[in-house]
């Protein structure tokens, strides 16, 4: 039997033989009678069979495997950098459906490293959520894709999340991963942190604790540590954010890539396969470590003692800072007319709206204003200043 080198090297040796079959020979081969329609072409079904040909070839997956994909649900909270690699990878592998979960737009500094969005997306400042949507229903027809352009709060996050599978984190702040921490646990839904910044990738799967007979016996896991298990409280101080540190596309895609690759095995039914650690990397320097989380901590006050306190709001900012020189109002939880709104704003400053959201710029700050009464307030990180602002353009 051949050494794992070697094996390796005979695999790229296929690999190039097959790539370095003349293109012409290669298209003949593949199409030998070219549809004189290519709009008929267009509109024809792929074949799910075809599609995930490669992926069912893989044992651990196999067809069983892939029809348990097919009839799963997850849900992707935050697609941004992370988020936008994981959503394309879930969809890609089959997943049958898939909600995505954002409070942001698109921007000219996200096309470095959010690979589901483009020039035009930022240009209009779609929703990043529709935006994703709009790219994945292109790739997977079959995938039912549902979005929510909105901020992950105690009062909607177990409506938006109530019949997920699995929930992906890959959200860029820990109030948010509290929050899903406990609603998760309460209900005991697996859910997996992951986190990109710099050069560093990290991430940790959630398997909380079963109420008896919730899961058939080959779906039972044994439960794991929960974010508060590791991290009693929400970490205080100055921390690295994209904004200060910069990030790797590649660090966003190594923590997609991991993250997917535990949901896929929950969801084809291999939960004990999944990794009990908090893994971290630096792909810059190499460094590589994990942090044990193998079992719940017995004096957690979430899991242990079942105290949900993100869950019930405590503590949690009505204003937040959100980077990028930014502040986010959310306490008005109303519902805004932005046809109307647009209209008055018109003769104060520049307006942009896409029927999604509306931008008003007044220099030097800018408004992007959502149709639940939310808004980012960028151009100042002083809240009081932000508040200021919302009241006077929006109405307090």
């Amino acid at each position: 039997m051949p050494t794992a080198p070697a094996r390796i090297l005979t695999n790229m040796a296929h690999g190039l033989d097959h790539q370095q079959q003349p293109a012409s020979q290669e298209a003949a081969a593949a199409n030998p009678n070219p549809n004189p329609n290519p709009a008929s072409a267009s509109t024809a079904k792929i074949d799910d069979r075809e599609r995930y040909s490669r992926q069912v070839l893989f044992a651990p997956i196999g067809e069983r495997g892939q029809q348990r994909l097919l009839h799963s649900h997850a849900t992707v909270v935050g697609v941004g950098a992370t988020g936008a690699a994981t959503a394309s990878l879930l969809t890609r592998a089959g997943v049958g459906r898939l909600t995505l979960i954002d409070r942001d737009f698109v921007e000219p500094s996200n096309l470095q490293r959010q690979i589901l969005f483009d020039e035009d997306d930022a240009r209009d400042a779609l929703p990043k959520a529709e935006a994703a949507r709009r790219h994945l229903a292109r790739v997977n027809a079959g995938v039912q894709l549902q979005t929510h352009i909105a901020d992950l709060t105690p009062h909607n996050a177990a409506d938006l999340i109530a019949d997920a599978d699995i929930v992906l984190d890959c959200t860029d702040n820990f109030e948010t991963r509290y929050l899903l921490n406990d609603l998760c646990v309460r209900d005991g839904r697996p859910w997996i942190y992951a986190a990109a910044v710099g050069a560093y990738a990290a991430t940790m799967n959630i398997l909380p604790r079963l109420a008896s007979g919730s899961k058939p016996a080959d779906e039972a896991w044994q439960p794991t540590a929960c974010l508060a298990c590791l991290f009693p409280s929400i970490p205080t101080g100055p921390a690295e954010t994209c904004d200060t540190a910069g990030i790797l596309s590649t660090a966003v895609n190594l923590a997609a890539s991991i993250q997917v690759t535990e949901a896929l095995k929950l969801l084809t039914g291999q939960s004990s396969a999944m990794r009990r650690t908090l893994l971290a990397h630096d792909l810059w320097t190499g460094e590589r470590s994990e942090v044990a989380a193998g079992a719940p901590r017995a004096d957690c006050e979430v899991c242990g003692q079942r105290r949900f306190r993100a869950l019930a709001g405590e503590g949690r900012a009505h204003v937040t800072l959100c980077g990028r020189n930014s502040v986010q109002i959310h306490e008005h939880n109303r519902p805004l007319d932005l046809v109307a709104l647009a209209r008055r704003l018109q003769p104060l400053g520049e307006v942009r709206a896409n029927g999604l959201l509306l931008r008003f710029h007044h220099p030097p700050h800018t408004l992007t204003i959502f149709p639940d009464g939310r808004a980012l307030v960028q151009g100042t990180t002083d809240v009081g200043r932000a508040r200021a602002l919302y009241a006077r353009y929006i109405g307090a």
